[in-house]
């Protein structure tokens, strides 16, 4: 019996089972599908972290106040960034420069509508130290000193799912500080700033998601009284970061919080590793659970078929005809399932990433990437896994002697 002839006795073996083999192979297909989904989804989260990492500068160190102590009113433990900090910071070797910032929470009024948003207040002209590549629309002017000017980011004057622009250059917008005074009453701080320039989407929610006045009008409307929120530490060169980020934990210890763009999504993206592994793991159960599937309708086949294999040695069918007959069907079913699962795991990848990103902003979405290597490995590994079900099955029927096959009812 030639390889063709297998083929067709396994096709037709299974086509007049036709139930059961659609349902063992739908298990074949859910398991591998589920594997290209994770598969597109983990690729995807580690393109999108990629692209973000690529965005920022890699020569910044950012520093904030430590964490206060729980246990007591001691403030020892954190430390007010001030002017003193500034200085001796900027003193330390391989710094080129410390660039501080205030942050808070605001109410932004433009055109009648009223949101929620976060406003960054430093020289605007650095704001290319946090992202090398930062672009404006057209006709937009960068005012460092101008304490009525104000920059905005994208997903603030675009906000998503808005079919017009919320705030456009040369408009006036209202800001508002909300804050508790020495008395303890609820004060509000009210400005009018006008907009100097749009800030194009640059993936960096840091900048798309605020507005961006100067220091001096962030230290007016915040109240700040000359204490920093944060401060930058730009360093010599890339390769001295992690030198210069030892100096600052050396000089204040815990009572200042340190920490790098590169640490914050290696951090990220170890945690996505791992979640990822734990994930795809499920996958490999569905696909365990598909070879048991394979394994129980082969083996009832094997029952039902007794005679048939009985007839087949009769007749001169030698036993590793049988066991090939047999293994082809499990082939069949992987294939099948397999190539099937593919298709159906990218389809689903792209749903289910349309839907999880469906209201976010388009520089937080991740999107599926499905790799060639990844299709190809999923593919051999539900295809080997469904022959692997197969040899126990194929291997009893052809030990079957014609006889006792020939006798059975």
């Amino acid at each position: 019996m030639n390889t063709s002839q297998l083929f067709v006795l396994s096709f037709n073996a299974l086509t007049e089972r036709k139930t059961r083999t659609i349902l063992t192979i739908l298990m074949v297909i859910v398991g591998s599908s589920l594997m290209v989904v994770l598969n597109g989804l983990s690729a995807g989260q580690t393109q999108f972290i990629t692209e973000q990492l690529n965005q920022l500068g890699t020569d910044v160190v950012y520093v904030s106040p430590g964490q206060r102590s729980f246990r007591s009113a001691d403030s020892s433990s954190s430390i007010t960034l001030n002017s003193v900090v500034v200085s001796k910071i900027n003193s330390l070797p391989y710094v080129e420069e410390v660039i501080p910032r205030y942050s808070g929470s605001i109410q932004l009024t433009s055109q009648g509508n009223t949101v929620n948003t976060s406003v960054m207040s430093m020289n605007p002209e650095k704001l290319f130290v946090m992202v090398p590549k930062l672009e404006f629309v057209e006709g937009s002017v960068i005012k460092p000193y101008d304490q009525s000017a104000m920059l905005i980011g994208h997903e603030v004057a675009n906000p998503p799912g808005s079919t017009s622009p919320l705030i456009n250059i040369g408009q006036t917008v209202k800001t508002s500080f909300s804050y508790v005074s020495d008395d303890g009453t609820q004060q509000k701080e009210t400005r009018s700033f006008i907009v100097s320039g749009i800030i194009k989407q640059s993936g960096n929610n840091q900048i798309d998601r605020v507005i961006v006045i100067n220091e001096e009008s962030g230290n007016l409307l915040l109240r700040k009284s000359n204490k920093y929120s944060s401060l930058m530490v730009v360093a010599q060169s890339s390769e001295l970061v992690d030198v210069v980020q030892k100096q600052i934990t050396d000089t204040y210890g815990p009572t200042i919080g340190v920490s790098t763009a590169q640490s914050s999504l290696a951090f990220r993206a170890s945690f996505m590793d791992g979640l990822n592994s734990f994930i795809l793991s499920v996958g490999m159960i569905a696909l365990v659970v598909g070879a048991v599937g394979i394994i129980t309708t082969l083996y009832t086949s094997v029952t039902e078929r007794i005679r048939e294999i009985g007839t087949m040695k009769a007749i001169g069918a030698q036993s590793r005809t049988i066991l090939s007959l047999f293994m082809v069907e499990a082939l069949l079913i992987g294939i099948l399932g397999a190539t099937l699962g593919l298709i159906v795991g990218i389809v689903a990848g792209y749903g289910l990433g349309s839907s999880l990103t469906t209201g976010l902003p388009r520089s937080s979405s991740v999107s599926p990437v499905f790799l060639p290597i990844d299709l190809l490995s999923v593919w051999l590994l539900s295809t080997g896994l469904s022959i692997a079900a197969g040899i126990l099955p194929a291997w009893k029927a052809s030990q079957l002697p014609p006889i006792v096959a020939l006798r059975r009812e």
